[in-house]
């Protein structure tokens, strides 16, 4: 096995527990993100408020689409 499928195999692996912990712990990981998000909005004085909630959006997405089905967060 050369370096680079022994990479991909890992990297395989990791991706699979991350969707797994998605899974599982969908709804808490949203309202993490929400809050982050809510406190970076604050941080900037709600000027970027738009952008900061598609960002928030689109990491839920990401997330969400780690097993391939979007599921799992709301």
């Amino acid at each position: 096995m050369g370096f680079l499928e022994a990479a991909k195999n890992k990297l395989t692996g990791g991706k699979s527990k991350a969707a797994d912990v998605v899974d599982d712990h969908g709804d808490k990981i949203s309202d993490g993100v929400d809050k982050a998000a809510d406190v970076v909005d604050d941080k900037t004085g709600g000027k970027y408020g738009d952008q900061i909630d598609q960002g928030a959006e689109k990491a839920k997405d990401a997330l969400d689409g780690l097993d391939g089905q979007d599921d799992d967060i709301k």
